[in-house]
């Protein structure tokens, strides 16, 4: 039995191998090959999908830089920064100095949301805290990746800024700053 499989594995490896040799060879000789055909198809049919997301007319940024409208009642008129923090997050606790600052530098002018995926029963309870502040969406796609801050405009639920583990003071004041003077 052992024997066998051994064989089976070798024989797959090997099929591998030539596989991606022939692959690479075909490409080499083709300008276009089927892969980079299918590619741009889909490209053409999806522009979400395009070779290089970072273009300049990149019809998907917009879905990106907002939470999915705009935000309940009670956070409106001031900005919003939103934080998915662990107790068992490393970059969490490299940022929770600077957010302390901020919290108390930016007191009252500007709202502070807190949501906490440490276990289960935090993320649930972040969860329903979410979709009643209007940032359900924005948690789903988010809550794993803790670290995180984001700046959100209320009235519209654009993202203005996000940052990950970004303990830079300036990173966030500058933006809180600029939307605090449009109000």
């Amino acid at each position: 039995m052992h024997k066998s499989s051994n064989l089976l594995l070798n024989l797959c490896l090997s099929s591998l191998v030539f596989s991606v040799s022939l692959l690479a060879t075909t490409s080499a000789s083709n300008s276009s090959t089927p892969i980079e055909s299918a590619l741009t198809q889909v490209a053409q049919a999806n522009p979400c999908a395009s070779a290089n997301p970072c273009a300049s007319a990149n019809p998907c940024a917009a879905k990106r830089n907002s939470v999915g409208g705009p935000l309940s009642k009670e956070l409106q008129g001031k900005p919003v920064v939103v934080d998915i923090f662990a107790s068992w997050c490393p970059a969490c606790k490299n940022i929770k100095p600077t957010l302390s600052q901020l919290r108390q530098e930016y007191a009252g002018r500007v709202h502070f949301i807190v949501l906490d995926v440490t276990d289960k029963s935090a993320t649930s309870q972040s969860e329903s805290k979410a979709k009643q502040l209007g940032l359900g969406q924005f948690f789903a796609a988010n809550k794993s990746k803790t670290g995180m801050v984001a700046i959100v405009d209320p009235a519209t639920g654009k993202i203005l800024a996000q940052h990950s583990n970004n303990p830079d003071e300036s990173a966030y004041t500058s933006v809180l700053d600029t939307a605090l003077a449009k109000k």
